[in-house]
């Protein structure tokens, strides 16, 4: 059998270098242009799925995004005692600055993941560039002391936004990127908006240092413009080069998925709502992430009582605990794409958030930056590095379900448990004392942790990509095709 298959193939390569011409499905293997194209084939020989060059530019595009909508989110709170000063309100009212992300995401975040099912990526991103380009220039009108309710509808605005990109990363991912990427792919796209993030807690400590009336104005004018020319690109770049998705799937699990009847979106709601798997997952997701915005939320009224007068230091610890979410962020997908231990991998992350925070509640009062530096690190490497690892190991327990509703649920998680743990922290700080307010933050981890435990592990898209595949999608297993027009252009 196997030599005849082998001269089969034989035949159809030398029946194809005659003619020149190939119909998809009916090739083998060689060069377009000097460009090898990575296939797949099913026992037909027709194509099931490929993936194409340009999927790394759209993850890239993505990622800026992202970044730009995330960059904006701490801009305020990172500097809370100069918006204080200058706008004349509290610190409760600078909180919300950070809080309106999560609230405008519950309430908008089932009809943006029914958008995105219905319209697909490049109209949902088109959307959340919009929208952050459209509050960044309206926060340019709210640099003068009496013009909080206008810096506050300009970030009501970037803030729900981002339910048209937040809930991305899952489904970006398994559109464009094949089985043995998918996973690092993911954590890629949650890098971009963990990248905004340290960009946000850096440059406003650096751009907004304090002054006269006059001087922290221009100095607010100088970070919100920088933040509307980037914008204002980002928007041009998706507007004019965002694929919704490529021309073939690009892995076979996603053919399958591409093949099932699709269900409405109140019917996939409910199955994932009913699924124990799932709500045991959507729990223990927002959990942890709902710790990590209460701890960027209010990073500097957590540090202030051990550091009072080190600004830029603080922005130096939120930014370290970011930097390190994001190689957490691509170390933990590449981990599962490598050993495909999802569970193992997403309870040991968590188990080392609990043990990061804990280490950060008991040396805070020691006073040694140093030491919370490496705390930070700790902290965030696993904390901010679990938010791809959660995506993923929902989209192999809930699949073939669209990957943006059930991002989109997660993310909904997060932000509930955000507002949640955000404002009683918040109080825990003005009532009691940091210590509480961190130890509960501790305490919530491992509860999560816990009800980790009890997820069961059924690897659905990991099963159809074995069920279906003939091909291994590895850069040293894929096969090239000879074909005499040009390769799908960039």
């Amino acid at each position: 059998d196997g030599s005849k298959k082998a001269r089969q193939q034989r035949a159809i390569t030398e029946k194809n270098g005659q003619t020149g011409v190939s119909r998809m499905g009916s090739a083998e293997s060689g060069k377009v242009n000097g460009h090898h194209l990575p296939l797949a084939r099913d026992e037909t020989d027709d194509f099931t799925h490929r993936v194409f060059s340009r999927r790394w530019a759209m993850l890239i595009m993505f990622i800026l995004l992202s970044g730009s909508n995330g960059m904006q989110w701490t801009q305020y709170t990172i500097i809370v005692d100069h918006v204080t000063n200058f706008y004349g309100v509290t610190p409760n009212a600078v909180d919300w600055t950070s809080m309106i992300y999560m609230l405008t995401y519950i309430l908008f975040f089932v009809p943006a993941s029914w958008f995105l099912d219905r319209f697909g990526l490049r109209w949902s991103l088109l959307l959340g560039a919009a929208g952050n380009c459209i509050g960044a220039w309206i926060k340019i009108l709210s640099t003068s002391p009496d013009a909080f309710w206008i810096t506050f509808i300009g970030q009501t605005i970037v803030g729900g936004s981002q339910m048209f990109t937040l809930g991305i990363p899952p489904k970006l991912a398994a559109v464009w990127f094949g089985s043995d990427e998918v996973s690092t792919a993911c954590a890629a796209g949650v890098f971009g908006n963990q990248l905004g993030i340290a960009v946000g807690f850096l440059l406003p400590t650096l751009l907004v240092y304090g002054g006269t009336v006059p001087e922290v104005s221009t100095q607010l004018n100088h970070l919100f413009l920088i933040s509307a020319v980037l914008n204002s690109f980002i928007f041009v770049l998706i507007l004019c080069f965002f694929a919704d998705k490529p021309p073939l799937p690009a892995s076979a699990a996603q053919a399958v998925a591409n093949e099932e009847e699709q269900q409405s979106h109140g019917a996939t709601l409910k199955g994932l709502l009913t699924d124990r798997n799932f709500l045991l997952l959507f729990v223990t997701y927002g959990l942890n992430t709902g710790v990590f915005y209460a701890v960027s939320t209010l990073l500097a009224q957590i540090t202030k009582p051990f550091f009072p007068d080190a600004n830029t230091e603080i922005g130096t610890i939120g930014l370290l605990i970011v930097v390190a979410g994001m190689g957490g962020s691509v170390v933990g997908g590449f981990v599962l794409d490598r050993f495909k231990k999802f569970k193992l991998t997403t309870l040991l992350v968590y188990l080392f958030s609990c043990l990061g925070m804990t280490c950060l509640t008991f040396t805070l009062p020691l006073k040694e930056l140093r030491i919370v530096y490496v705390n930070g690190i700790l902290m965030g490497f696993f904390m901010t590095g679990y938010l791809p690892i959660g995506f993923e190991f929902a989209a192999e327990i809930t699949f073939p379900a669209a990957e943006g509703t059930v991002g989109g649920l997660l993310n909904a998680a997060a932000q509930v448990f955000g507002i949640a743990l955000t404002s009683g922290a918040g109080e825990l700080i003005n009532t009691v004392n940091v210590f509480t307010c961190n130890i509960t933050l501790s305490a919530v981890l491992l509860v999560g942790a816990i009800l980790t435990a009890l997820i069961r592990e059924d690897l659905k898209r990991q099963h159809a990509h074995r069920q279906h595949a003939t091909v291994p999608q590895s850069d040293t297993a894929l096969t090239t095709l000879t074909l005499t027009s040009p390769p799908e252009s960039f």
